[in-house]
């Protein structure tokens, strides 16, 4: 019994705009993705530059600008180069998990 379908992409439909407003879209999401990856980046910077931000508290707000600048890097190059092209596939690959 090893009837499978193998799924290599998904398509991400999204809402059906113009190509005025992707545009428009495209510039607001990449000046909000360079403003967040610059103001994690300065809170890394002024927590490592002075000594007296080592403390826990600051240890943890740096791990939390950490995951932000992760985050944010995972999600929006993709959802910008998707304002710009027409093909919208998204590539998806599934482990086969041996069962016993």
């Amino acid at each position: 019994m090893n009837n499978k379908t193998l799924i290599t992409e998904f398509i991400l439909l999204g809402f059906p705009i113009g190509p005025g407003i992707q545009l428009f879209l495209f510039i607001v999401f990449s000046l909000l993705y360079i403003l967040t990856l610059l103001g994690n980046a300065v809170i890394l910077g002024l927590i490592c530059l002075d000594f007296r931000l080592h403390t826990p508290m600051y240890l943890f707000l740096s791990h939390l600008a950490i995951v932000d600048i992760s985050y944010a890097s995972n999600n929006v190059p993709k959802m910008l180069a998707n304002f710009l092209n027409k093909n919208r596939a998204i590539s998806f690959v599934l482990f086969d998990v041996p069962q016993e």
